[in-house]
């Protein structure tokens, strides 16, 4: 599933919208989201973006194979990253693990 089949996957299931500043979660996707979250965080797992993205969309949808599953976390983390740097005044994005600083 190409990064473009993904986005639509995600916009087709409610997850996504299209805003004027590109794409948008949902009310939806934000429910799912705090759910999976709580949940994590509950079961004491350590925090990182991706676990409640792919624990949201795992319960949304059991049946994906591990690569769907994957390329829709892949799909949906920039656009998470982007509503909390909303919130939260443009902070920058957290780096995952193994990632480089761009090169200016």
């Amino acid at each position: 599933m190409p990064e473009d089949a993904a986005v639509r996957r995600l916009l087709e299931d409610g997850f996504l919208d299209h805003g004027e500043a590109g794409l948008r979660t949902t009310r939806r996707w934000q429910a799912a989201l705090a759910r999976a979250a709580l949940a994590l965080q509950r079961a004491g797992a350590p925090w990182d973006l991706r676990l409640p993205i792919a624990a949201a969309l795992a319960d949304h949808a059991p049946a994906l194979s591990d690569r769907e599953l994957a390329e829709l976390v892949e799909a949906m983390v920039p656009v998470q990253e982007a509503e909390l740097q909303r919130l939260v005044g443009g902070a920058a994005p957290r780096q995952h693990p193994g990632e480089t600083e761009p090169t200016p």
